[in-house]
């Protein structure tokens, strides 16, 4: 009996893990609980030694140490900032009023509005909520067909999954044991694919049934001109400058970083895309400025109205992305920076106050401490899991799969689509991927594509019926029940749930249209990777003799490849706890390993779950 108790321990862990998620427990305390429940089995079974969780107390502290989950409460407190002191009420007015004379205006307002919200805010409720009784009540007076109008909310919304600064990224990018600005960078192309579809789909509807989403009628526009003029000529004069602006800055964008930071290799895309795009902001601000303080009037209010309102965000994006893609600011640094400039956008609104800092603190610390106590248990969960060889038997059970890398991508996506049903994103990115992360490393997957690859999955399990968060975030602000309408004085029909949920289906079959995209097309990610350049041995000597006091070669000249330091990886969470002092090698034979071997005393981990090593 007990050799068939210790044949299938490591199925029975997850038949436990399994069972307590189904009772409603919390997940961290449930991984915390079968991890050392299966781990005291074990040592009475014999499976492991009575030291097995000496080195746990390490493991933890290093988790504490992790300099990269410290952006996410930062990242959490810039956003709560900025839903409450009104950004997204501005947004979507603004953005409502220039798109809204056309058909399909205010849902592709609701779009551009959801990508900004997601750059700068990252909080998918936050986002969900604030659109969902801004935009939802103005889409349902004029007509607009519900699953549409539902759908789009709820999908804009979402983007804080895959936008950077991304949650899911961060949080991806330790658990892979990657850096988070290759992660931030990989995934941008991808976001702003995204994006487009989903206006894509909005135009095509306009064009297919142009009934379903109407334009807004011309007693709903608040921006005309005295003469009755909308506005939308000046508004396109200034875009029209800010792009040429953007466009210029991108010709130089090279020689300038060359000549700031001396650097020998081109920029990547999206550090130019960032700085291009600041470049036309600043202009277009410096223009809505002087024509206001010097009231030139070549400005229409709408013109000037987007720019005040569009602008703040837009250099907040660079502040947190461009000095991450820069390599001014690590993402813990970059989160710090959004939260400080979050701060005082608010101030200059006139809306920060000491119960919004008090709520926003609160709610920062509370995530921050939901996601440590997950990835503590995780730890424990893997410190036992590991130690009776069930990396293994992962392995062979995925090495079983036809078709390679194709075939174990196709597999892995389906099965994190599948759970996303079911359970949120923090609990398949700290269970799930550590245990795919060395089957991964074994077929010779490049961690960031299948990084950003899993976070575009795991963005639709905000929207898959029946458990996904947007819809229920929805929910909770649609009108369920009839009600009058405070501007037309109709009576407008109230959202079904059936309708919220119809509504989620075209996005999340856009969403999984993606991930095969990116699967075919690795370039899309690998692509955005800043490459190393080699530069030749007369450079690099030049640079040499430029140092201070450089007499030669310094040390570790004669250093064998792979004998860097500070490199990533090395054992994380799930990895097998590393042997006690004087122990045997895993491959020796079993005779060569001393009876009474130490203890594990191994340091904390420098891996994903680890503190992180020096660069």
């Amino acid at each position: 009996m007990i050799e068939f108790i210790i044949s299938i321990f490591v199925p029975l862990m997850f038949l436990g893990l399994i069972f307590f998620l189904l009772t409603g427990f919390p997940v961290g305390f449930a991984l915390s609980a079968v991890g050392l429940l299966f781990g005291l089995l074990g040592m009475e079974l014999g499976l492991f030694p009575a030291t097995l969780f000496q080195a746990l107390p390490l493991r933890v502290f290093g988790i504490m140490q992790n300099e990269i989950l410290l952006a996410i409460p930062f990242f959490t407190l810039m956003g709560i900032i900025l839903e409450r002191s009104g950004m997204a009420e501005d947004l979507l007015e603004t953005v409502g009023q220039v798109f809204g004379p056309l058909r399909g205006g205010l849902a592709v307002a609701v779009v551009l509005v959801g990508a900004l919200m997601a750059a700068t805010t990252g909080v998918v409720a936050a986002a969900v909520i604030s659109m969902g009784l801004i935009s939802l009540p103005i889409m349902l007076r004029y007509g607009y067909n519900r699953p549409i109008a539902a759908g789009t909310i709820t999908a804009s919304a979402t983007l804080a999954q895959i936008l950077p600064p991304s949650l899911v990224l961060i949080v991806l990018a330790d658990q892979l044991g990657v850096s988070v600005g290759d992660m931030y960078a990989g995934a941008m192309l991808p976001a702003l694919m995204l994006i487009g579809i989903y206006l894509l789909f909005v135009i095509g509807v306009a064009i297919v049934k142009p009934q379903w989403v109407p334009p807004l009628p011309p007693e709903a526009r608040i921006y005309n001109e005295a003469n009755g003029a909308s506005g939308h000529k000046s508004l396109i004069g200034v875009m029209v400058l800010a792009v040429a602006a953007g466009y210029a800055w991108s010709q130089v964008h090279n020689q300038m970083m060359h000549r700031w930071f001396d650097r020998i290799a081109d920029a990547p895309g999206d550090e130019t895309f960032i700085m291009s795009m600041l470049a036309g902001a600043l202009l277009a601000l410096v223009l809505a400025l002087a024509n206001k303080g010097l009231r030139l009037g070549l400005l229409s209010k709408l013109a000037e109205r987007v720019t005040f309102v569009l602008i703040p965000p837009l250099v907040l994006i660079f502040l947190v992305l461009g000095t991450i893609f820069l390599g001014i600011a690590t993402p813990t640094e970059g989160g710090a920076m959004g939260a400080v400039g979050a701060l005082i956008m608010t101030l200059a609104r006139r809306r920060l106050s000491l119960p919004l800092l008090k709520q926003a603190l609160e709610n920062s610390a509370r995530l921050a401490i939901f996601v440590m106590f997950i990835l503590i248990g995780s730890t424990v969960f893997g410190f036992t899991f590991n130690a009776a060889d069930g990396h293994i038997w992962v392995k062979e059970l995925f090495s079983g799969l036809p078709g390679g890398q194709l075939g174990f991508l196709i597999f892995v996506n389906t099965l994190v689509f599948l759970l996303g049903f079911f359970i949120d994103f923090f609990e398949i990115a700290f269970i799930v991927v550590p245990l795919l992360l060395p089957v991964a490393k074994m077929l010779d997957i490049n961690l960031v594509w299948f990084g950003i690859i899993l976070a575009m999955n795991l963005q639709t399990s905000f929207l898959t019926p029946p458990f996904g968060f947007a819809l229920f975030y929805l929910r909770s602000v649609a009108p369920r029940n009839d009600y009058l309408d405070s501007i037309t004085k109709k009576r407008i029909a109230g959202v079904t749930t059936e309708q919220i949920y119809k509504g989620s289906i075209a996005f999340v079959l856009m969403q999984v249209m993606m991930v095969a995209v990116l699967i075919t097309y690795p370039n899309l990610v690998t692509g955005q990777l800043e490459q190393v350049e080699l530069a030749d041995e007369a450079e690099v000597q030049r640079r040499l003799q430029q140092i201070p006091g450089f007499m030669g070669a310094g040390e570790g000249a004669n250093q064998e490849p792979g004998q860097e330091q500070g490199q990533w990886g090395g054992p994380g969470m799930w990895d097998e706890p590393a042997p006690a002092e004087g122990a045997a090698p895993a491959d020796a034979p079993a005779d060569a390993a001393p009876a009474d071997a130490a203890p594990p005393q191994g340091g904390a981990p420098d891996g994903p779950a680890g503190a992180l090593p020096a660069r």
